[in-house]
């Protein structure tokens, strides 16, 4: 069954990202969002301690330039100096912190970070009297607390972070030459100056490398996400609506969420998202809008996605389900007596997906064809509507799919040969039991293992998802779950980044 593009409830786990333009009014952006996610205050806390490895790996393996200077002296004459190979060892981080700040943005505080800094210098001074070229190694042992303010922001039409409100407040700095063998002088000479350079050094490129590796956390994530959203001609834009809002409780950012397939992109521009629809009692929220899953419906179809084949003792199986309509002569000849039948079900219009508080309804139209095996076994074509209850849940790793009503009604039931009889009505009444009964619940099984597959694929498994719920409301779904962070996107943002 080809479903590689599917209404799942849980494509979002990734959905942060990229468009074409932002309104700077949230609330004027409400109907223009298909998508929104909220991140309570424990699950920032949650993702500071990951922030925090991404700050030690930022300090361990950020480049730093190498620096060359002069001073004059008096009887010494001019100094010049050249610092080379600096590199930061022994690297440990004390305590992290972090704050909302409504309106404005998150601030950070890392405290008592200490490490040890390794280089070479290469120095010259002389007069008339003496003169001297030499080059020693040298080590500081520092101890600073880092303060970094990010201001998120639509850029060009993403989430983006503003991290240049940077400052490092240095509590210790100490300058060790190699062997101490060197005038007293120089030493106060190299401490003086050096450890100036130094903590200009650090600071400049500490904070360009944070404002650089945040942009790349950007990119990275939505990366990750257009590949989980995409496939062959379908493909979607998450981009965001408006800026993201911070309050003291959360940060919540709106998404487009357009379908787009073949290059044409869904319209949303009458959404019914209002943030009193979503609360903050659960770590991590994604509101969804009927206006994005009908579109994937739509391209879905289009592309021939929703198509199933069963045939041989899978078939004969199915059927051996206890039914209340007796079974016609036809269908026992071909499902329980020929040794190949074989049955192909596909989608013959548009799906049409509704939500309520009752769950999600779905409304479409199916058809199958039913072939018996051999040259000259006659071939069974039926067209039904459909009209079902859907809920949807997520729970040990895996979605299920559960079907509460359905209404099933035959539009049309032949056969391909002339010399074959019309269908009684016995006969159609067994094939609405039939798809009822027994189509139903399969097409639904084979829904779960893709959709389950799917977020598989794509490294679901690997979160640590805690007590989630679907919860349907009228036009729209809320998603809401406690979480763990994966290590194993860190490891790979970090591998990628730094290598």
């Amino acid at each position: 069954m080809s479903l590689d593009v599917v209404p799942s409830l849980l494509l979002f786990l990734f959905v942060f990202g990229a468009s074409h333009a932002c309104l700077q009014d949230p609330a004027e952006a409400y109907r223009f969002t298909g998508a929104v996610c909220r991140l309570t205050y424990p699950a920032a806390v949650v993702l500071n301690e990951k922030t925090t490895k991404v700050i030690e790996a930022v300090f361990q393996h950020a480049r730093y330039p190498s620096v060359k200077g002069e001073k004059s002296l008096f009887l010494i004459g001019t100094v010049i100096y050249g610092l080379e190979n600096l590199e930061i060892h022994n690297l440990s981080i004390g305590r992290s912190a972090f704050e909302l700040h409504p309106g404005e943005g998150i601030s950070m505080e890392i405290t008592n970070v200490s490490a040890v800094f390794k280089g070479r210098i290469q120095y010259g001074y002389g007069s008339w009297l003496v003169s001297v070229e030499h080059s020693i190694d040298f080590e500081i042992e520092y101890q600073i607390d880092l303060g970094i303010n990010p201001k998120l922001y639509c850029g060009e039409g993403k989430v983006a972070a503003d991290t240049s409100d940077c400052f490092l407040n240095f509590h210790k700095l100490s300058l060790h030459l190699q062997g101490d063998k060197e005038p007293n002088w120089l030493k106060k000479l190299f401490t003086d100056f050096i450890t100036f350079t130094v903590k200009l050094v650090v600071k400049g490129q500490i904070c360009k490398e944070i404002n650089k590796v945040a942009n790349i956390l950007a990119d990275f994530i939505q990366e990750r996400a257009e590949q989980f959203l995409s496939d062959g001609d379908i493909s979607m834009d998450i981009g965001v609506a408006a800026a993201p809002v911070i309050t003291a409780n959360y940060i919540e950012s709106y998404h487009k969420g357009l379908s787009i397939y073949k290059n044409v992109s869904a319209v949303i521009n009458e959404s019914v998202f209002h943030p009193s629809q979503l609360t903050e009692h659960k770590m991590l929220y994604f509101w969804i809008s009927d206006q994005l899953l009908n579109p994937m419906f739509t391209a879905a179809h289009h592309d021939a996605r929703f198509q199933l084949n069963i045939s041989g003792a899978e078939l004969s199986e199915l059927f051996k389900t206890n039914l209340s309509s007796t079974m016609p002569e036809y269908f026992r000849k071909c499902l329980l007596e020929s040794g190949s039948p074989q049955l192909r079900v596909w989608s013959s219009s548009v799906p049409y997906l509704h939500t309520s508080t009752l769950g999600t309804n779905v409304r479409g139209t199916a058809s199958a064809q039913l072939h018996c095996g051999g040259a000259g076994a006659p071939t069974l074509f039926f067209q039904a509507e459909v009209d079902m209850d859907i809920t949807v849940s997520y729970a040990d790793k895996k979605v299920f799919l559960q079907s509460n009503r359905s209404e099933i009604y035959v539009l049309q039931a032949e056969f391909s040969s002339q010399n074959q009889p019309h269908l009684d009505q016995a006969q159609l009444d067994f094939i609405r039991e039939a798809v009822e009964k027994i189509g139903i619940p399969k097409v639904l099984s084979v829904f779960e293992t893709e959709v389950t597959r799917l977020l598989d694929k794509q490294g679901t498994y690997l979160f640590d998802i805690f007590s989630p719920e679907v919860l349907p409301q009228e036009g729209f779904m809320v998603l809401q779950m406690d979480f763990g962070f994966p290590h194993h996107l860190l490891v790979e943002f970090l591998r990628r980044t730094l290598q």
